[in-house]
């Protein structure tokens, strides 16, 4: 099965410029932020970030990362709207097609099943057909057999990925990787969806162990999507990564109301045990 493992710095240097990236997760919950981090330490730029955004679309954002984003929100949850990512939207600089959640979802699904797009009844008579000029209608060819008519659906376009970033609970070395908390959260068809993916973990197991104490439909991400696994205890911080750790909501309001500037300079000069060192000092100074 081979050996996959690698630091955070080793799996991005893999990733290039103007590459098409996703970023699993929702919202503020268990984000690859340590990938997200050792992202932000590269000179890559004019990326096409593809997410269910939280504070990694934030921060790419607010270091001008993104030229394009394709999403259908991006919040903190308990701070509905994403401070960085609102103030980029403002100014105009990426490009936002915002569409509906389940047509996110089925964007990823044609791109996993290799298919060109996938009918979806969501973004049918709203403002998403609007936004988005470039999409398309498909009347069905079958008729309805109570209704004798013909249903029209929103062609919703593959999310074709050239990386995925996820970040979850377990895996082991040949990237088979396990999530304990209560949502998937699609980070299966972020890998899918993906001509290569790394999955952060908070802790890298031996095969055996990943059944041992969680049922075998815990098993999310196969070895066979994965082309790099990195052990990062704590690397969703500071979103949840239940049942390994919560929200560290203190932190995140922080994010919310420093100047980006700052945060950056204090929290994201060094590797990353430097950013953990700076976030503990900084609880620390706030007890």
């Amino acid at each position: 099965m081979g050996d996959k493992t690698m630091t955070a710095d080793e799996a991005v240097s893999r990733l290039e410029s103007g590459m098409t990236l996703g970023v699993g997760g929702w919202g503020s919950r268990r984000k690859p932020m340590a990938l997200v981090r050792a992202l932000l330490r590269t000179a890559i730029t004019d990326l096409t970030v593809v997410a269910y955004g939280g504070p990694d679309v934030g921060m790419l954002a607010a270091a001008g990362r993104i030229r394009k984003l394709v999403a259908p929100f991006a919040t903190l949850d308990s701070i509905p709207l994403e401070p960085h990512f609102r103030a980029a939207r403002e100014s105009g600089s990426l490009e936002l097609m915002e569409i509906d959640e389940a047509m996110f979802m089925w964007g990823l699904r044609a791109a996993a099943n290799r298919l060109p797009f996938l009918p979806v009844r969501a973004g049918i008579g709203s403002d998403v057909m609007r936004v988005n000029p470039g999409l398309r209608t498909i009347t069905s060819p079958y008729e309805d057999e109570s209704t004798g008519l013909r249903e029209t659906f929103v062609a919703m376009p593959a999310l074709r990925l050239d990386a995925a970033l996820v970040h979850l609970n377990r895996a082991d070395r040949a990237g088979n990787g396990q999530y304990l908390g209560p949502d998937p959260y699609f980070d299966d068809l972020f890998c899918e969806a993906a001509r290569t993916a790394y999955v952060s973990c908070e802790r890298i197991v031996d095969t055996a162990e990943l059944t041992k104490a969680a049922p075998p439909q815990t098993l999310l991400v196969k070895r066979l999507n994965v082309s790099g696994v990195v052990e990062a205890p704590g690397g969703a911080h500071f979103t949840s990564c239940v049942p390994d750790h919560d929200r560290d909501e203190a932190f995140q309001r922080l994010y919310a109301s420093m100047p980006w500037p700052e945060f950056a300079e204090r929290f994201l000069g060094g590797d990353e045990q430097t950013y953990r060192t700076a976030v503990r000092t900084w609880h620390e100074e706030q007890s």
